[in-house]
């Protein structure tokens, strides 16, 4: 079932055209298959030809993540927004990190469209809600891969248990792993750019074809 969704008001009104695509599904996870590795290559390849450095957060999406970040008194250069780190190492010519299906495919649609996107292991999620609200100085929360992560400042999901995930980077406690069997992705959407309908059928089409989804839900937040 897919969860109740609040924002806090610090957010909406600093992004009143704020949406987030829910998306949660039963999978099968695997190790990643060339052929989605291809296509990730293949974007990859196309952004670097696209973008310069400099240019990547002027995208809408990653700018206005970026402002938020700055409103509340987080420097997004060294917090980087997921999406544009993604989009960084791609025209650096650095390729992203080979994880696993879901989380590879998720990337590659944070890579198109831009958006920081989510991706959690339903499962672990403790409650039937979310909340969006933005890190407490000196709040609990450890990164994937970074250890315990400064989020004060940062926009943060939090489940009954504490946080679950921010734009820049999910938390240990909710991550995907090869034995994920049910995936939620929020896609953070905190200024229009690439359509979010879109952006979540290419997410569904892409969970069908690499890790026999079914059982679909999906929904859009508005504020």
């Amino acid at each position: 079932m897919l969860p109740n969704i609040e924002i806090e008001n610090r957010i909406t009104a600093l992004c009143p055209d704020m949406q987030i695509g829910l998306i949660r599904a039963s999978v099968t996870n695997s190790e990643t298959p060339d052929s989605l590795w291809n296509e990730i290559s293949t974007v990859c390849d196309e952004i670097k030809s696209r973008y310069q450095l400099l240019d990547i957060n002027k995208r809408p999406a990653i700018a206005a993540t970026r402002s938020l970040y700055k409103a509340f008194g987080k420097d997004p250069n060294r917090y980087r927004v997921a999406s544009e780190a993604l989009c960084r190492r791609a025209v650096k010519g650095l390729g992203l990190y080979r994880i696993n299906t879901l989380v590879d495919l998720i990337n590659l649609v944070s890579l198109i469209s831009g958006y920081p996107i989510s991706g959690l292991d339903a499962d672990k999620l403790a409650g039937n809600s979310l909340k969006m609200g933005i890190g407490q100085h000196d709040e609990q929360f450890n990164g994937i891969g970074r250890g315990r992560l400064n989020i004060e400042g940062i926009p943060i999901y939090r489940d009954d248990l504490g946080g679950v995930a921010t734009p820049t980077s999910d938390e240990e406690r909710s991550k995907i792993d090869i034995s994920t069997t049910t995936v939620q992705i929020n896609i953070n959407a905190f200024a229009p750019d690439m359509p979010l309908k879109d952006t979540i059928d290419m997410s569904v089409s892409l969970l069908q074809q690499y890790c026999m989804a079914k059982n679909i839900e999906i929904n859009i937040y508005h504020t």
